[in-house]
Order: structure tokens, then sequence, then C-alpha cells
């Protein structure tokens, strides 16, 4: 057993690590969310990770996103993520892809063997995309909800989607998987109802209407209650396919 892992063996077990380290997860979405959550799957003995994300990083991704530093303003964050995720555990086979998740495209995301995908995308059409492909080919996902305009962190919670309230896009997700025939699905929601921020002078990317207002320790919270349920999942034996709809 390599050092860098022994304090979360003790607690795990061996036969937990062994089946981390053969493990294959998809994070989807590497930003205040997304970033952290890969990062704790790293550090946790995860063997091998996919990065996607089709962004790059900005000054204002500063104040809460892990790979985010003045060194790598500029750089593809899936690059810039696995550039810090390489320097963590050098062992983790770490596969970045500087793309965009959409429905005519999943196939160039789906050419190899995942464990587990996080679902950690913003755009609500590519998000219930993902999932629906996880679910019809019985590949455990769980998905981020929104964390943006929110501040209390202790409000997260790990629940199925059935379960969510107080949440705009749980709502919207919730009622388009429905008619998708997928009732059950986990995810990492808080009920927090959306504070009303400020006009920033950012200007939204393609496909959104507004820019929500962040700070750190919300979507960081989200990321790593996402980590908890995977690396619990795949440390016990216990991921296999998605709850039955």
């Amino acid at each position: 057993m390599e050092e860098q892992f022994i304090r979360t063996q003790m607690l795990l077990g061996a036969p937990a690590l062994d089946r981390l380290r053969h493990s294959h997860v998809a994070v989807f979405g590497l930003g205040g969310v997304g970033g952290w959550c890969a990062e704790a799957l790293c550090r946790s003995g995860v063997g091998e990770l996919t990065l996607i994300d089709q962004d790059i990083v900005s000054v204002s991704n500063l104040n809460r996103q892990c790979a985010a530093l003045h060194s790598t303003l500029g750089l593809e964050k899936a690059q810039a993520t696995a550039r810090r995720l390489s320097d963590i555990a050098p062992g983790c086979i770490l596969r970045p892809l500087s793309a965009r998740y959409e429905a005519d495209r999943r196939e160039e995301f789906f050419q190899t063997r995942y464990d587990y995908i996080v679902d950690a995308i913003d755009l609500v059409s590519c998000k219930l995309d993902l999932i629906e492909t996880a679910h019809a080919r019985s590949i455990p996902i769980i998905s981020a909800l929104g964390t943006g305009n929110k501040r209390d962190a202790q409000l997260l919670r790990i629940a199925d989607i059935s379960q969510t309230e107080g949440c705009p896009l749980a709502r919207v997700v919730r009622k388009e998987l429905r008619r998708r025939g997928i009732a059950r699905h986990q995810v990492v929601f808080s009920p927090e109802l959306p504070w009303n921020a400020e006009n920033g002078d950012e200007a939204p990317p393609p496909g959104r209407r507004s820019i929500p207002a962040s700070a750190m320790w919300v979507p960081a919270a989200a990321g790593l209650l996402l980590a908890q349920a995977v690396i619990l999942d795949l440390a016990d034996g216990s991921a296999g396919a998605p709850t039955p709809s």
C-alpha cells in the first residue's frame, strides 16, 4: 500500500482501496463543483479519471475553483485540472477532454468503460441527456444540482431526486426525468432558496441567460459530497446499475 493513501485505507480497509485503485470515474464539468469532486476522488485513490470540460480558466474562477490559479489563467480547465491532479497522485491515470457533452456527440464520450459518472454539468439539456444515457447503459451516476446564489453549505445533502425541494434546477430536472421514465436518481442538492444577487459585469456563456453569484464553500462542499457518494459506493462494492426507475 502506498503511504500516500494509508490514512484512507485505515478508514475504508485494504479491499476497498484496491477497488478504488481499479475504478474509472468520469467527471463531467470541472467548475466550482466538479473540480473539487475530481480532486477528492484523486486524493482518495481512484485509479483512473476522465476529466471533461470545454471552458478555459478565467479570472472570475479564482474565487472558488481548485484548478484556477494565476499560473493557469487561459488554460483549458480539463488540462489545468489534470496538471494539478498529476502532482497530487502521479500514479492516477488522467484523461482530460476539452469538450462539451451534447446529445449529438454522446458516443465520443463513451468510447471507454466507466465505473461511475459524476454529472456537474450546468446546461439542463446536456445534463438530462447524460443522466438518461447513464441509466440506459446501467452506469452509476450522481448529479449536482444548483449551488449558485446560495450561502449555507450545511443545507447540502445527498438524496434521491424525488426527495428534492426548494431548488429550481431540481424541479426542472425532476419533471424532465419523469417524462423520460426515470423516477429515481441520486443527486446532491440544497433546499436553500437562492439569494437575490447583485448584477455582475461578466457576460453569460452561450446557452445561459445569466451568471449566478457564487462563493467557494457551497460548490466546494457539493463537490466533496459527490465524491463521498462515489467513493463509498465503489469502496464497498455496491456500485452497480442505477436504482430502477
